[in-house]
């Protein structure tokens, strides 16, 4: 059976409405999981409107919540040095009993010139795409050791050099966190064969998707993984005027192979959002 959750961009809305959508969530069994965005500045809208910091946002919204799991999808490897991603995904799996999803991706594509502008006002580097991937691929192999190694250790990889790295209190989730890790690209799709729990598709094109899916089989089959061991996960729009349309595309993502659906919600969020959503877009 598919499980399915929001995504709530917090950007261009109040924290107020979110915290309303993610506590009605939080009440609705039909959906599993809530899901935040990791950007800086807005990549939609007004150039000088509101964007929440993600992580600070989720801690916020684990907090008030209590069944839902949740994350940021995807978390841009390129905006906190990965033994700080470790501790603060730590702190918010302990914040939440143990709820969180690891998402991780390798950061903005450069296609999306709003996206690029928020590594410049923040003082933040923006390397290319191939570095990008292979910092994604130490990263995830970072998180998972700090998340269990008993003693402080040394790291000398190409890119990460750390000295007595050590994580603690440790998440509440043993190894960790399951690792969501997000992309479309091949050399991404390589990461996430050797690392992820689950791949999330950027997008809800089902059938660039399946083609991804393909190449992501033939990684983790050179590698000697089950792909099945890797659930995989896309994102639909939903439309409050259309909501036929939304469930096609469920059905069609469904069928496609894609097990975690993740509903992304547009803002301004009526009154009972996600009960309509579980009425109209989920029934039967």
């Amino acid at each position: 059976m598919p499980s399915f959750g929001i995504v709530t961009p917090p950007s261009q809305v109040g924290y107020d409405e979110l915290l309303r959508v993610w506590q009605e969530a939080d009440t609705v069994e039909q959906i599993e999981h809530a899901w935040l965005f990791d950007h800086l500045l807005p990549i939609f809208g007004d150039p000088l409107g509101p964007t929440f910091e993600g992580w600070t946002l989720l801690a916020a919204l684990a907090a008030a919540t209590e069944r839902l799991r949740l994350g940021v999808l995807v978390t841009s490897n390129r905006f906190r040095p990965p033994a700080v991603l470790a501790k603060i995904a730590a702190t918010v799996d302990v914040v939440s009993g143990g709820r969180l999803d690891m998402g991780l991706g390798a950061g903005s594509r450069p296609d999306v010139p709003f996206a690029r502008r928020e590594y410049e006002a923040h003082g933040l580097p923006y390397w290319d795409s191939a570095e990008a991937v292979a910092r994604l691929d130490e990263t995830c192999a970072l998180l998972r050791r700090l998340w269990t190694a008993d003693e402080p250790f040394d790291v000398d990889g190409e890119y990460l050099q750390l000295t007595g790295a050590y994580c603690s209190p440790k998440p509440v989730q043993r190894p960790g966190p399951p690792l969501v890790i997000g992309g479309r690209a091949g050399r991404t799709l390589r990461v996430v064969a050797e690392h992820a729990d689950v791949w999330n598709y950027p997008g809800g094109d089902v059938e660039d998707a399946r083609a991804r899916g393909a190449l992501l089989d033939r990684y983790c089959a050179e590698i000697g993984r089950d792909p099945a061991s890797i659930t995989r996960s896309l994102v639909v729009g939903v439309s409050y005027d259309d909501p036929a349309a939304t469930r096609a595309h469920v059905a069609q993502a469904v069928d496609a192979g894609f097990s975690h659906l993740v509903l992304s919600l547009p803002a301004p969020y009526p009154e009972k959002v996600v009960r309509w959503v579980a009425d109209e877009v989920l029934r039967r």
